[in-house]
């Protein structure tokens, strides 16, 4: 099968994928350019829900400042993807504007009033979204932020057919192809590109662009969806493709500057194979891609050879987690560790003791050792490794392998050298942590934690966040430890009677989840919010705080400073004013009180504090305090989609995304 067949058999089978597209052909000439004098006003379509607040009177006060902040943000030079959300007695308002990268500021902030406008219509509907071709804007009462209809969408073709036809869809595939590859890649999600057509008959301009709060993959599916739709107006000289991820546009007509391209060659050369093959075949044709099959070989078997003789290189170790975590021998751990000696303890917890090991090859690495006692355990522990050690992420330690030997289990992890989070703030390492070196650990903790949650292919709930729990590396960037752990602890370990030996009465732990045994993400939400107060104020959570002879935990005394408008006292004394803006620092205390509301529902997804930590403008609405009552809480756990059918309240919720 030559290239060409396998790229038009790949893009079919795309095609056919598709459970849902709805093709709208319009007969509409090409409007006006953003690039023009005139605002490029073309509207696509809008969305009204036919669901209404609960309260009017609220919702239409946060729906206001929602979209007020919005408004605001994108008229801040550079900024064409803003995000809010405004609460007020429980009638949220989530939402999203973008802009495509290529539209000016002000065209932007005329593209949004054009949208909202539009959606005035919608009047008392709790969601509502409008699609122009320069931006589109979105508001529900639910958080929105990484949702895409990757199997549905709306394809908007022009009436005009190309007088070269076959040239015209051949260069419109591949030029669509490629964005849809290399965008994923890109920081921003968005690229603007050109391709010239065969014979000189014209070229083709064409963007792609997916929302910032998806992940990586949500984009990647969205845009092939969308890239697959697009063949429906092909050899059309016109085509847009919408969703409620991402958008696609081609054109015949300049539609961006000349200056305003992206050079995607870069981003196009690690994909998945038959995209390889495509790119590589076109360029260099069938005689690299026979020396790269032939290298790809010798590496393979260069490779298994040195994991059958014993041998642990790192790139070794990659291969074998892309199936699975790698198995060392308790002999090698042994050795590593001389014999498990105190000298090399590092310490120990809820999940076993920790010691530092260094292999013959002189990497080190960190070992816990814990009791895996339970028949449970032992059936599903493969599993669950598989999930912990494919995990990749700059905020989270990884799994490199592991050894079972009876009843013990051994987990090897990478190691980081200047220890636990705690031991910096208030520990044996204390040391003064500057304003910038803490906002990078709340912020990456932040982004750790939203992976976790929203980005990785099943949902990992940690339930255990603290400082001692947050390990630094040799740059101080935070990386989280011990998350998906509580899954292979015995039952008796797990219950939450034993509160988690001891860590569920530390002061991290949310109260629904102490009390009633409710679980879900917001349980780490709340945890990172006293993680934040603790690394802002330099104090352990459950130290207790004299205050005019009253005594109060951390998070109350965070509280009362923040009612009394004086929250900026909480910040530690060891920290010089001049490195941080009143402003800013407000704002991070505030975002902490808000990850620890109740009810449950009042707290952000740590999508959303990631959102609020990386745009200093955002206007949010005040954290607001409430008292946590047992009765305010009801258990209610949904399992039906848990890797272990007989999860209960108090094992980790682990669902298919």
């Amino acid at each position: 099968m030559n290239m060409k067949q396998v790229e038009k058999s790949w893009f079919s089978w795309r095609l056919s994928c598709l459970v849902v597209v709805v093709v709208v052909f319009i007969s509409m000439t090409e409007s006006v350019t953003s690039q023009s004098n005139n605002i490029n006003s073309t509207f696509i379509r809008d969305y009204c829900s036919l669901y209404r607040g609960m309260s009017e009177k609220y919702f239409l006060s946060n729906l206001n400042t929602t979209l007020s902040s919005l408004r605001q943000q994108l008229s801040v030079n550079g900024v064409r993807y803003a995000v809010a959300r405004s609460l007020l007695n429980g009638e949220s308002v989530w939402g999203l504007a973008s802009c495509r990268e290529y539209v000016s500021k002000a065209n932007c902030v005329a593209c949004f009033d054009y949208a909202i406008a539009q959606l005035k219509k919608c009047g008392l509907g709790n969601g509502a979204h409008a699609f122009y071709n320069d931006c589109d804007v979105r508001y529900e009462n639910n958080n929105f932020y990484a949702e895409a209809n990757i199997r549905a969408g709306v394809v908007i073709c022009g009436n005009i057919t190309s007088l070269h036809p076959k040239d015209f869809r051949k260069t419109a595939e591949r030029l669509l192809s490629d964005l849809r590859t290399a965008v994923p890649r890109i920081s921003n999600f968005y690229a603007a590109s050109t391709r010239r057509i065969a014979n000189g008959n014209g070229t083709i301009y064409a963007i792609a662009q997916c929302n910032l709060n998806l992940s990586q993959s949500v984009c990647e599916d969205c845009l092939n969806a969308r890239y697959g739709s697009l063949d429906a107006c092909l050899p059309s000289t016109t085509g847009r493709a919408i969703d409620n991820g991402c958008f696609m546009r081609y054109s015949q007509t300049r539609f961006f500057g000349q200056n305003q391209t992206t050079n995607i060659t870069p981003f196009l050369w690690d994909g998945d194979s038959s995209k390889k093959r495509s790119i590589i075949g076109g360029v260099v044709g069938g005689v690299c891609c026979l020396l790269l099959v032939i290298l790809a070989l010798f590496i393979w078997h260069h490779r298994s050879k040195k994991a059958s003789s014993g041998q642990r290189d790192k790139s070794t170790r990659s291969t074998e987690l892309l199936q699975g975590p790698a198995r060392y021998s308790y002999n090698d751990l042994k050795i590593a560790t001389h014999n498990f000696s105190d000298e090399c303890r590092l310490g120990g917890g809820v999940f076993g003791e920790v010691y530092k090991g260094t292999f013959k090859d002189g990497d080190t690495v960190a070992i816990k050792k814990t009791v895996m006692g339970s028949t449970r355990g032992k059936i599903h522990f493969d599993d669950e490794l598989k999930i912990i050690s494919n995990v990749h992420h700059r905020h989270l330690i990884r799994l490199l392998g592991y050894c079972s030997k009876g009843p013990l289990l051994f987990l090897v992890h990478e190691y980081m050298d200047n220890g636990s989070l705690d031991q910096f703030l208030y520990g044996d390492k204390s040391s003064n942590l500057s304003w910038r070196q803490r906002f990078e650990i709340i912020f990456g903790t932040a982004r750790g934690l939203a992976y976790l949650h929203e980005q990785y292919h099943v949902t990992i709930i940690h339930r255990d966040i603290k400082t001692s729990n947050i390990l630094l590396d040799n740059e101080l960037q935070p990386k989280i430890a011990d998350f998906g752990l509580i899954r292979l602890l015995p039952e008796d370990k797990t219950h939450l009677s034993t509160k988690l030996a001891g860590s569920l009465d530390s002061g991290f732990v949310a109260p629904e989840y102490a009390i009633h045994g409710q679980l879900s993400e917001k349980v780490d939400t709340y945890s990172f919010g006293i993680v934040v107060l603790e690394i802002i104020s330099g104090k352990r959570c459950h130290d207790i705080i004299d205050d005019k002879s009253i005594h109060q935990s951390l998070l109350d005394h965070a509280w009362n400073l923040y009612e009394s408008g004086t929250h900026l006292n909480l910040i530690d004394d060891r920290i010089d004013p001049s490195e941080y803006s009143a402003e800013d620092a407000m704002k991070i205390i505030e975002t902490a009180l808000m990850c620890t509301q109740s009810p449950v529902s009042a707290r952000p997804a740590m999508s959303e504090v990631v959102a609020l930590l990386s745009d200093k403008s955002l206007d949010e609405t005040p954290p607001v305090r409430s008292t946590f009552h047992e009765d305010d809480v009801k258990i209610q756990v949904d399992t039906s989609n848990s890797l272990d059918s007989n999860a209960t309240a108090s094992t980790i919720q682990v669902s298919g995304r």
